[in-house]
C-alpha cells in the first residue's frame, strides 16, 4: 500500500499496477492477423479544454450486435497505454464490439468527475450505436478494481439524460443492460467492516487524490475542500451500494477472498443488497486470491457467458 511519504511516481506506479488485469493478458503475436479492427482515440467528450477518448475494437466477422464497455481504470488512474486488446480477446471472439474507455485520471480528477466521464461515454456509444453497428439496448460493462467500481456505478446509477441538453449525446441514457466485473469497491463507509471509512483513508490512504473533493469558492474563485457533511454526501453518492434498486441490471462479480486492498466483504455487501432488491446477482469467489491473479484473463470466459445470457437479441413481439 502506498503511503503519503512515498513519491508521486510510486503512487502512480501502484495505480498503474491496479490495471494489471489488462496487462496480464498476452499481447497479439506480431505475425498474427488480428480478427478485429481497432479505431484509436475516438473523442467521446471534452472537458477543461481536453479530449476524453476511447478505442473501439470491432470483430471483423460474426459481430453479434452487442457492446461491451471496458472501464480502463485502476485506482481511478486511466491511460491509453493500458489498453491491451489481448485482455478482451474472449469478448471479441464471441462477436462483441468493445469500447475501451479512458477517463479523466487521478491525481488530476476526482471520483465524481470520473463517474461523469464514464456516463458520458455510455451516452456517446448509445447515440452512435448505428455507426458502430451495435444495439443501443444491448450494452454491457466490465472492469477490474476501480474499473469494477465504475462498472457498478453505471449499473446502479446510470440515468436518463437531460432532455434539454444542448448536446444531443447528453439527452440519452447512460444505463447498461448487464454488468460483469472484478473486485470492485462498493461502500466507502463500511470498507472491510461496519463503520470503516475509506474516503482516501484507512485501507485506501494511498489514494487520497481521487477523494480530494473540492468546490469552487464563488467569491475568491479558487477551489477549496468541501465541508465534512458534503464530503460524506459525495462519498455516499460514489458508493454503488447507495444506488441499488430493483431495476438494476443483472450483475456478476469475481473477487478473491484474500484481497487486502478491496476486501471481499465489498462484493458480499452489494450482492446481498442486489438480491434483497430482487436483482439477479452472482458472486464468484476465488479462494486464496488477492487483488488480481495470474490467470485472471481466463475468467473473462465466464464474464462472456454472463453477457451472452443477458445481452441476447430480444425476440420480436408479434
Amino acid at each position: 500500500m502506498a503511503t503519503e511519504s512515498e513519491s508521486p511516481m510510486t503512487r502512480t506506479t501502484l495505480a498503474w499496477m491496479l490495471t494489471s488485469a489488462a496487462l496480464l493478458a498476452p499481447p497479439l503475436a506480431a505475425a498474427e492477423e488480428p480478427n478485429y479492427t481497432r479505431t484509436e482515440d475516438v473523442v467521446y467528450g471534452r472537458k477543461h479544454g481536453m479530449a476524453l477518448t476511447m478505442d473501439v475494437l470491432a470483430p471483423k466477422a460474426d459481430a453479434n450486435g452487442a457492446a461491451i464497455v471496458w472501464m480502463v481504470s485502476g485506482g481511478w488512474f486511466s491511460a491509453h497505454d493500458a489498453i491491451n486488446p489481448g485482455y478482451v480477446a474472449e469478448f471479441l471472439n464471441r462477436g462483441y464490439t468493445v469500447f475501451a474507455v479512458v477517463h479523466g485520471s487521478q491525481p488530476r480528477f476526482t471520483i465524481p468527475e470520473v463517474v461523469e466521464d464514464v456516463n458520458r461515454a455510455v451516452r456517446y456509444i448509445r447515440y452512435h450505436a448505428a455507426d458502430y453497428h451495435v444495439d443501443p439496448d444491448r450494452i454491457g460493462v466490465t472492469g477490474a478494481s476501480a474499473g469494477g467500481h465504475l462498472s457498478l456505478m453505471l449499473g446502479t446509477a446510470g440515468a436518463l439524460g437531460n432532455p434539454f441538453a444542448k448536446d444531443p449525446v447528453d439527452r440519452g441514457s447512460s444505463r447498461v443492460q448487464a454488468v460483469a466485473c472484478f473486485f470492485p469497491p462498493t461502500d466507502f463507509f463500511n470498507y472491510g467492516k461496519p463503520g470503516e471509512r475509506a474516503l482516501g483513508e484507512g485501507i485506501l490512504s494511498g489514494f487520497k487524490a481521487p477523494f480530494d473533493f473540492n468546490a469552487l469558492d464563488p467569491q475568491d474563485k479558487v477551489f477549496r475542500p468541501v465541508d465534512p457533511a458534503m464530503r460524506d454526501a459525495i462519498g455516499r453518492q460514489v458508493s454503488p451500494i447507495t444506488h441499488v434498486s430493483p431495476d438494476d441490471p443483472p450483475t456478476l462479480i469475481f473477487h478473491g477472498d484474500a484481497d487486502q486492498l478491496v476486501p471481499i466483504q465489498q462484493a458480499e455487501l452489494i450482492v446481498e443488497k442486489f438480491k434483497e432488491a430482487g436483482v439477479e446477482a452472482k458472486l464468484v469467489v476465488k479462494p486464496g486470491a488477492s487483488h488480481g491473479w495470474p490467470d485472471l484473463v481466463k475468467d473473462n470466459a465466464v464474464l462472456a457467458d454472463w453477457f451472452d445470457q443477458h445481452l441476447k437479441v430480444k425476440p420480436k413481439v408479434p
